[in-house]
């Protein structure tokens, strides 16, 4: 079934729509980690912002952004987006992500930065190839080391995006072929007996004439972390080795390529020298 034609998005700005996204976030994360509706009240009433995303009078996915400032200019920081297991895969976080942009425009914003598990491969995709963010920051176990549902058990590293909201989203000249992006992602894998790939080996950094260069990550990276939390935390040190080196010799995260090929067991990050 399709829900996203009978979704509506719309600002909260109301104690009880605010208790409704806190009682989304413990059913999503747990009820340790949830922001208290004080203080998302608290955000839209000085230039933060939440939208709720309804079903049929629903509330089935949220997204909490509030003010951010780096000493120079102001940006909005988007905290927090959950959509209720029933209702994943149903493009909502896409369509909260497009009515946040439109709110933030009309409050004056033109960049919206957030952070994002590079090794979810759903998010890299809708964040980086889908809305046109970038990212050359890469933060290790950002937030600790965390006990909710979704974070347990690994280091907590994360990209940070940037979402400049006044400019195109740049398209490829050329579609890039799997084939090239396998042959030539940094990140080499094997597969195990459960059929999940594992990092086995690495290729040496692009030097100055490359104009490309790829990453590969697992397509279900929950999967693996699920079954063999060694593999996954393997991904992890491997990857946020390699992300770092890159970022370092200025490299950013521009592109994400969806793998269609059912054999091939991981996606890619694409990136291009700034």
């Amino acid at each position: 079934m399709t829900y996203t034609k009978e979704i509506k998005i719309r600002s909260l700005l109301h104690i009880e729509e605010l208790e409704d996204v806190r009682r989304l976030e413990c059913k999503v994360w747990g009820e340790n980690d949830s922001i208290p509706t004080h203080q998302t009240i608290t955000a839209v009433k000085n230039g933060g912002l939440v939208l709720g995303a309804y079903y049929e009078g629903q509330l089935v996915g949220f997204q909490y952004s509030f003010p951010g400032f780096n000493g120079k200019s102001v940006y909005l920081c988007s905290h927090v987006l959950a959509t209720d297991a029933d209702f994943r895969n149903k493009g909502i976080g896409e369509k909260l992500k497009l009515a946040q942009r439109e709110e933030a425009l009309k409050l004056g914003y033109s960049l919206i930065t957030w952070t994002y598990d590079p090794l979810e491969s759903v998010n890299g995709y809708l964040n980086i190839a889908k809305l046109g963010g970038v990212s050359s920051t890469y933060i290790a176990n950002c937030y600790g080391e965390m006990d909710d549902l979704l974070n347990s058990g690994i280091p907590t590293d994360r990209f940070l995006v940037e979402w400049h909201l006044e400019q195109e989203k740049s398209e490829s000249k050329k579609e890039i072929e799997i084939d090239f992006a396998i042959a030539n992602s940094l990140v080499q894998w094997d597969l195990n007996r459960e059929g999940f790939p594992i990092p086995s080996s690495t290729l040496p950094l692009p030097n100055q004439d490359v104009k490309l260069t790829f990453v590969a990550v697992p397509k279900a990276f929950r999967a693996i972390r699920k079954t063999n939390i060694e593999a996954a935390v393997e991904w992890r040190m491997k990857t946020r080795e390699i992300f770092i080196q890159l970022f370092q010799q200025g490299w950013e995260v521009t592109g994400f390529i969806k793998n269609t090929q059912p054999d091939s067991p991981v996606h890619f990050y694409v990136l291009t020298k700034k």
